[in-house]
């Protein structure tokens, strides 16, 4: 299935993709493709939309993929994309990434996503929260796009949490916001409304809910 734009996508959406569970994949580039959509198809996602330039490759073996023509660097992409998203399929889980990250949960080995959410329904939550963990290759000179899948490491040291404060600036009750990693490193190069490394991995999809910039 292949959608040239946003807008045709939103349109077909409550009638085609009107189930989930689905991943939104924005891929920005082409590192990891092909292994970050097969990680994601062997969970069992009902339907994967790679939001994508026309020219980057996509596998074409997966049947429940579906690729959207989309400039994911544009301002805001994200948003734009799972806003729309979320309107278009009432009551389904929605999951979303870039390209180059891999989902993990427990029981990820033997459980589907599915059986993951059908959980999370029964415990009346409507959004499960994640962390992006950054990974390293150990020798760039042999992995120069800094990835490599068979020997990642990781920095056990870099990450810390910060009280989240609300709109106001007053701090929330037992909220916290998770930082470190790249921010560890190149603070001063990475915009302050993407430093946190905690995200809502998984929404459920409903009417006027919304994704603000900085989530």
């Amino acid at each position: 299935m292949h959608y040239p734009n946003l807008a045709a996508l939103f349109a077909d959406a409550p009638r085609r993709l009107n189930k989930g569970p689905m991943a939104l994949v924005m891929i920005e580039d082409d590192v990891e493709v092909d292994s970050t959509l097969r990680h994601l198809a062997r969970f069992g996602f009902r339907h994967l939309l790679a939001f994508c330039a026309p020219e980057i490759a996509l596998p074409d073996d997966l049947p429940q993929l579906v690729r959207v023509d989309y400039d994911t660097t544009a301002e805001h992409a994200l948003q734009t994309a799972i806003n729309g998203m979320i309107k278009a399929p009432p009551g389904a889980w929605l999951y979303y990434c870039y390209n180059a990250e891999y989902l993990h949960y427990p029981f990820c080995e033997t459980r589907t996503v599915g059986e993951m959410l059908s959980f999370m329904t029964e415990e009346r939550r409507d959004s499960v929260m994640g962390y992006v963990i950054d990974l390293y290759a150990p020798d760039l000179n042999s992995h120069p796009n800094g990835v490599d899948r068979e020997n990642a490491h990781f920095d056990r040291s870099g990450y810390y949490a910060l009280a989240l404060k609300d709109a106001a600036g007053e701090t929330l009750e037992r909220q916290l916001e998770l930082a470190g990693g790249l921010r560890w490193r190149f603070e001063e190069h990475i915009p302050k409304d993407r430093q946190r490394t905690d995200r809502v991995s998984f929404i459920r999809a409903q009417s006027g809910l919304e994704m603000l910039a900085d989530k």
